[in-house]
């Protein structure tokens, strides 16, 4: 078990494909490095109690040890305090935290693009609708107009802002690999916030059992350089204007509506 303990904890572990992993990786390393001495001083204890007292009869139990009670009460009062702050910490970022709507999401407003969803930060981030349904994931680009099924495409090293709700049941967008999880609730936005720094291609699965086909309701997440996420949109477009079967216009809006929740 010592052995164990102290291969993790030296042990590097991979980089972090976004900046919300970066903080749950960094997170779960500093509480690692606080229980990993812990359980090998419980364990060390315990097995030196039983090696010292192994031919002993007639024990006499301890009737009282203040010195003792002290000192673990405050030991344990500053473990509890270093783990929720070290916790609090990364529940405040932005990109841990879910951000909501001010507002239900109105039936009738189909010519306002992510009404009632929270509004970017930064002017240059890339905001996408996210709508779940029974079985799949449908992702709206309300700027670009341009809307996939079960395919979103992003650029690396970009603010991105999942929209996340859903049509008929609560479904949850889980991407493992980027530190993404957040459930997709009818009629109500939940926003993801997420940066990533690498190119590549990650799967979203559906976490909250939504059904007989929830097993296979995954999508593939893309993440490509800024221009060819760039080049991407326009044969979206393209695809769009000649009748592509893969992708089809779902916004006619230019994702300027009127929106009130800072992110």
């Amino acid at each position: 078990m010592l052995a164990a303990a102290l291969f993790v904890v030296a042990v590097e572990p991979a980089a972090a494909q976004s900046i919300n992993r970066a903080l749950i990786q960094n997170l779960n390393r500093q509480l690692l490095y606080v229980a990993a001495p812990i359980a090998i001083l419980v364990e060390t204890i315990l097995f030196y109690a039983v090696w010292k007292h192994r031919n002993n009869r007639d024990p006499s139990p301890t009737r009282e040890n203040r010195s003792l009670e002290i000192t673990w009460t405050i030991a344990t009062a500053i473990i509890l305090l270093f783990v929720g702050f070290a916790s609090y910490n990364v529940l405040l970022s932005p990109y841990i935290s879910p951000t909501l709507g001010d507002a239900e999401i109105q039936t009738n407003a189909s010519e306002q693009a992510l009404q009632g969803a929270a509004v970017p930060d930064d002017p240059d981030a890339v905001e996408v609708e996210v709508v779940a349904y029974r079985w799949g994931w449908e992702f709206v680009y309300p700027e670009a107009n341009v809307t996939t099924d079960n395919t979103t495409v992003v650029p690396a090293n970009t603010d991105i802002y999942y929209h996340l709700t859903a049509r008929e049941v609560i479904h949850a967008f889980h991407a493992p690999e980027l530190g993404l999880k957040q459930d997709a609730i009818p009629g109500e936005y939940n926003t993801i916030r997420t940066s990533v720094g690498e190119t590549g291609e990650y799967r979203v699965y559906c976490s909250e059992f939504c059904g007989a086909g929830h097993s296979r309701m995954y999508a593939n997440l893309t993440v490509v350089s800024q221009d060819r996420y760039q080049d991407w949109l326009d044969e979206q477009r393209a695809g769009n204007a000649t009748g592509s079967t893969n992708m089809t216009n779902a916004s006619s809006t230019n994702g300027s509506a009127a929106r009130r929740a800072p992110a």
